[in-house]
């Protein structure tokens, strides 16, 4: 199951973009730009300055997350693939789509047609938790633009889910983000932050004092959106619709649809996507490659990018040797 991810760490000074073509510089070289598509708008981070003519990559967030999830790893492919990470509707500094569809495939089809407009794809794609269930998804529907796949604790439908995902489960209740909204206003944004770390991380001690401020700030600047709650009790009702939808449509039939060369990534000590479940997704992608990290929790892209680069690496060099060859 998917969770609240940590959130977006940002300059505190640094304001949402509009809608529109608006390119707003955030810290560490990165940018943060709108685009407007039919009935939504997203917005995406890149990192200007980089070689010409690399193949592009796109890099999708989890539940609670954003795309600020995937700078510590982006900059460490930044010489071999041309990377943007997108904020999926109603996360980070993307607005709720005008259609309320917070659905994997309604989060699928904001991917698609991200990439049908900038022409970028074939992209390879990255996708963490849900956004891994999103990238199976567009894998499987649109081998067209989609090169690589690499998958960081996909949320794909377990029969036995963990008792540490429960509570994210419980979000896709009628009523109940709602009601923990109510009960836990009182909460500081730092508590909400600990929390988040202590289940998405396998050793919450990695994240900096620095890092802690920041995310604090941006959790503070969160719970202020008046849709905060809706898309995160939207987009979880649409995993748990995800995990119980069977036939060619089930993400599990999906998988076993991707022809794109796949790397999975497990961490040992994830408390929302079962370590366990490794073994049957490494099965359903054909051809596909395991990373197995004992330490790692449910962010590993977060706590051990260069391990995830170096695999990644392999897999998009050996792609590009293929294909440079044919």
């Amino acid at each position: 199951m998917s969770s609240t991810e940590l959130p977006e760490t940002r300059t505190a000074d640094t304001a949402p973009p509009a809608p529109g073509p608006r390119t707003v510089r955030v810290a560490d070289g990165e940018e943060l730009r709108s685009v407007a598509l039919p009935g939504l708008s997203l917005t995406v981070r890149s990192r200007p300055g980089g070689r010409p003519g690399l193949p592009p990559a796109l890099y999708v967030h989890g539940l609670g997350g954003s795309s600020q999830n995937w700078s510590a790893l982006m900059p460490l492919l930044a010489d071999l693939v041309d990377g943007e990470a997108v904020d999926l509707p109603g996360f980070g500094d993307s607005p709720p789509p005008d259609d309320g569809n917070y659905s994997v495939t309604g989060h699928a089809r904001a991917v698609i047609r991200l990439l049908d407009a900038s022409g970028r794809g074939p992209v390879h794609l990255f996708g963490n938790s849900l956004g891994g269930a999103v990238a199976t998804r567009v894998a499987a529907v649109r081998p067209d633009l989609v090169r690589t796949l690499t998958l960081v604790s996909p949320a794909l439908p377990e029969l036995r889910a963990q008792r540490t995902a429960l509570p994210t489960a419980l979000l896709a209740v009628p009523g109940v983000a709602g009601l923990f909204a109510r009960l836990s206003r009182d909460w500081t944004a730092e508590q909400r932050v600990r929390g988040v770390l202590s289940l998405c991380y396998g050793d919450p001690g990695l994240v900096t004092d620095e890092g802690l401020r920041h995310a604090v700030e941006e959790m503070e600047r969160r719970l202020e959106l008046p849709y905060f709650w809706d898309a995160m009790a939207r987009s979880s009702r649409g995993i748990v619709d995800a995990y119980t939808l069977g036939g060619q449509h089930g993400l599990w039939r999906q998988a076993e649809r991707v022809l794109a060369p796949t790397l999975l990534v497990y961490g040992g000590r994830d408390k929302l996507v079962s370590y366990r479940m490794a073994r049957r997704a490494a099965a359903a992608f054909r051809g596909s490659r395991l990373l197995s990290l004992p330490d790692a929790g449910h962010v590993a892209m977060m706590e051990y990018p260069e391990t995830i680069a170096a695999a990644a690496r392999e897999l998009i060099a050996e792609h590009d040797a293929r294909h440079d060859g044919s």
